[in-house]
């Protein structure tokens, strides 16, 4: 899962790069949705995040694409809020639902600023 995190991460900035910003930005907030799912896995122990119906079965709560819930799953809600809350700030303004948004409504130094915060939240959240 970190793999593809970081594989986002890089078309994300490929987007950023090219002045696409609400594609940067919906694309990176994919990476840390990504990013906290793997580290639930550790801290839970498992293989690998639920990721079909069948898999979801027994952990409907777990079915989720908020940030804030993933953050809590994690293991390091506290360390991420009392020492990066700046970064978790940025990047905790991102929903699945962006997906849908006007076109231009996300400016270039937001974006930028977004992809920093969640690169610096990928250092801390291992």
């Amino acid at each position: 899962m970190r793999k593809r995190a970081r594989a986002k991460l890089k078309d994300a900035e490929i987007l950023l790069k090219n002045k696409r910003y609400d594609g940067a930005v919906y694309l990176g907030g994919y990476v840390m949705e990504l990013i906290l799912k793997a580290r639930t896995c550790r801290n839970l122990s498992w293989t690998g995040f639920p990721e079909t119906n069948g898999e979801f079965q027994n952990y409907r709560s777990f079915k989720t694409h908020n940030l804030d819930i993933l953050l809590s799953l994690s293991g390091v809600e506290q360390k991420v809020k009392l020492h990066h809350f700046m970064d978790w700030n940025n990047v905790n303004q991102w929903n699945p639902e962006m997906r849908y948004g006007a076109i231009g409504g996300i400016s270039a130094q937001d974006a930028k600023d977004i992809l920093d915060s969640i690169k610096n939240l990928m250092k801390v959240i291992k």
